[in-house]
């Protein structure tokens, strides 16, 4: 289980990155709704991040280290790009989501398959189409 927590715990310090860098480009649209979604977002992240570093460390384990950087969709600053820029992140941490409700049981599970649905129901906040399999997209097409 401790491979899919680390890939797990990657996908987030990618959102919380990205989300870092996303709340300043909603910032400069002005205070608007996206700005307060953003900053939501960036704290469920956070959050979710620091429980998976603990997770890691309670099973004996080193948690996986940021990267340096991520690439974040660049300028100009629109509404469309932080909304589409948010649905990849949020995307991307369904998927990561989705193997660990694969790797875990119980209790693990349970908190695994809420961070699976609050990726996929931030997702669609930001203006995705819903999915029938969020995060596993070879059942997409079922």
């Amino acid at each position: 289980m401790t491979e899919a927590q680390q890939a797990t715990l990657a996908a987030e310090h990618a959102a919380v990155y990205t989300y870092g860098v996303l709340g300043g480009r909603a910032s400069a649209l002005g205070n608007t709704p996206l700005q307060a979604q953003v900053s939501a977002a960036y704290g469920v992240h956070r959050a979710r991040r620091d429980a998976l570093v603990r997770a890691v460390r309670d099973q004996g384990g080193e948690p996986v280290a940021a990267a340096p950087a991520y690439d974040v969709t660049p300028m100009p600053v629109t509404t469309a790009q932080v909304r589409r820029s948010a649905q990849e992140v949020e995307a991307a941490t369904a998927e990561a989501y989705a193997s660990l409700v694969a790797a875990t049981t119980g209790g693990q599970r349970e908190w695994a398959v809420q961070g699976l649905t609050d990726a996929a129901v931030r997702e669609v906040g930001f203006g995705a189409a819903p999915e029938a399999f969020p995060g596993a997209g070879e059942l997409g097409s079922r």
